[in-house]
């Protein structure tokens, strides 16, 4: 009898968890929110915009994309740090926030080794754009410029801590020179204060300033790639320009608060690259000035990041940037 009962039991809990199994939805089970760490129309909201719209699509679960800059990334990723692990809640991480911010603030609102990468989506380089008006031609003249008059010459950037921010950083390490840098909520702004001659120049995604420079609003000295870009072709690198060295591509990825289920972070990961590989979102992003990259794997993303800090660490450290 104890044997029966023991196989009754047992049987029983079996099938509740064969029934639990059955009735539970696979993920994703309810709509998925992607919190993005800069403002409207930078180049982090139009990526996120394109992607979640094309994995809305393939899963059939609302993906909406929220905005929410401020304080070099950290007001985003404090959100989603502290968001349940369970794949409702997801960032989109950069360089910025899980690379520069380590090294540029003394305390962060977040711990960027608590929100997990899945897989970057898209690369970018960066362009130094001044206004037409602006009588030099080349960053070498730039820099005679600055030389001429140390610290009086500015940079706009999207905020402490972006590719913006650290793209000025390395070309005035590289230089040899003195120049302000004047951090903006929102990189549009900042933009648009280079436009009204106001700030001196930017090192700014170039799909955030590519339509005023085909207007010729603005005028691009060179691109921060160690190629030329495809989308600015004539546009020539740093490195050919004089500044050797001079290395900046920037990447853009998700990620997910830590603990979140290896299998929800695969499958996260999977949707991620189906998307990429869709002809319409690669189309879109192509478009924009983005260039493709490969959608590593979780582990290979975070062994990315690992040697992202390790390279810009010393940079940042030897320029003595700060987030003062």
């Amino acid at each position: 009898m104890r044997r029966d009962f023991g196989s009754a039991v047992l049987g029983g809990l079996l099938a509740c968890a064969m029934g639990g199994a059955l009735e539970a939805a696979p993920y994703p089970d309810r709509p998925i929110t992607i919190v993005v760490p800069f403002g409207k129309g930078t180049t982090a909201d139009l990526i996120a915009a394109v992607v979640a719209e094309a994995v809305s699509k393939n899963t059939g679960q609302k993906v909406s994309v929220e905005l929410k800059p401020g304080a070099g990334g950290g007001i985003a990723m404090a959100q989603v740090e502290k968001a349940a692990p369970d794949g409702a809640t997801l960032a989109m991480i950069t360089q910025g926030t899980h690379v520069f911010n380590v090294s540029l603030y003394k305390s962060l609102p977040y711990d960027p080794d608590k929100i997990i990468p899945i897989t970057p989506i898209s690369a970018v380089c960066n362009v130094m754009t001044v206004h037409p008006t602006n009588p030099a031609n080349t960053p070498l003249e730039v820099v005679a410029a600055a030389r001429a008059a140390p610290g009086q010459l500015t940079y706009a950037s999207g905020g402490i801590g972006t590719s913006h921010h650290l793209g000025g950083v390395l070309f005035a390490s590289i230089a040899g020179v003195d120049i302000k840098h004047v951090p903006h909520l929102v990189s549009v702004d900042g933009v648009n204060k280079i436009v009204n001659g106001e700030i001196t120049m930017g090192f700014f995604n170039l799909p955030t300033v590519i339509d005023q420079i085909k207007a010729g609003k603005l005028k691009p000295l060179a691109v921060t790639s160690l190629t030329r870009s495809s989308h600015l072709p004539d546009v020539p690198t740093f490195d050919a320009s004089g500044l050797k060295g001079y290395d900046l591509v920037t990447w853009f990825g998700f990620g997910a608060p830590a603990g979140t289920p290896p299998e929800i972070v695969q499958r996260l990961r999977d949707e991620f690259a189906k998307a990429a590989a869709d002809p319409v979102v690669k189309a879109k992003l192509d478009e924009a000035g983005l260039d493709p990259i490969d959608q590593l794997q979780p582990s290979e993303f975070a062994r990315l990041i690992a040697s992202d800090r390790a390279k810009w660490t010393p940079i940042i450290k030897a320029a003595a940037a700060t987030s003062e």
